[in-house]
C-alpha cells in the first residue's frame, strides 16, 4: 500500500519533513521492560504533541528506543531531543527508582540520575523508504517481561 505524502503547512512554508531518531540507554544498561517501554511511549507521544511534532512510529528494545516523526521547518532538533531525553529520564527515574537501581550507580537524588546515554543517532528520512522504516520499528523485539 503506498501512503499519500502529508504536507505539513504554516504560513511561510509547506514541508514533508520526517526523521528517525534512536536514543539509548545510560552503559547500554538492558533495563527496558514492557512497562517502562509503555511509559516511555505514553511520554513521548505526549511531548510529540507539546511541540506540534507527528509520531509515525514508535518501539524499541530493551537498551533503545526508535522515533520515527514529522517535523515543521522551524524546530530546533536539538532542543527537542534534548527535552525529550531530559523529561523522559526524569519521569521514568521517578517511577521505575527502584527497578532502575540495579542498573545504574546511585546518585543523591534518585531523579538526577541519567537514564538516556549524552549521544543520539538521528537521520533525515526521505519518503521512498518510509514504509520499510516502518516495518523495521514495528519489527523490533519490544521486551515482553
Amino acid at each position: 500500500m503506498v501512503k499519500k505524502k502529508r504536507y505539513r503547512s504554516s504560513s511561510r512554508s509547506v514541508s514533508d519533513l520526517k526523521a528517525h531518531l534512536v536514543l539509548t540507554t545510560k552503559y547500554r544498561g538492558k533495563c527496558i521492560n514492557a512497562a517502562l517501554l509503555e511509559q516511555l511511549e505514553t511520554s513521548i507521544r505526549g511531548l510529540c504533541e507539546k511541540w506540534g511534532v507527528t509520531v509515525i512510529e514508535f518501539n524499541g528494545e530493551d537498551d533503545y528506543v526508535h522515533l520515527l516523526f514529522s517535523y515543521y521547518p522551524q524546530m530546533q532538533l536539538s532542543k527537542f531531543i534534548n527535552n525529550l531525553k531530559t523529561v523522559n529520564s526524569g519521569k521514568v527515574n521517578k517511577e521505575f527508582s527502584e527497578y532502575l537501581a540495579q542498573f545504574f550507580w546511585k546518585k543523591d537524588d534518585d531523579s538526577k540520575r541519567e537514564f538516556w546515554n549524552d549521544s543520539y543517532a538521528i537521520e533525515s528520512v526521505g519518503g521512498a523508504n518510509i514504509e520499510v522504516l516502518e516495518r523495521y520499528i514495528r519489527g523490533q523485539n519490544a521486551p515482553t517481561r
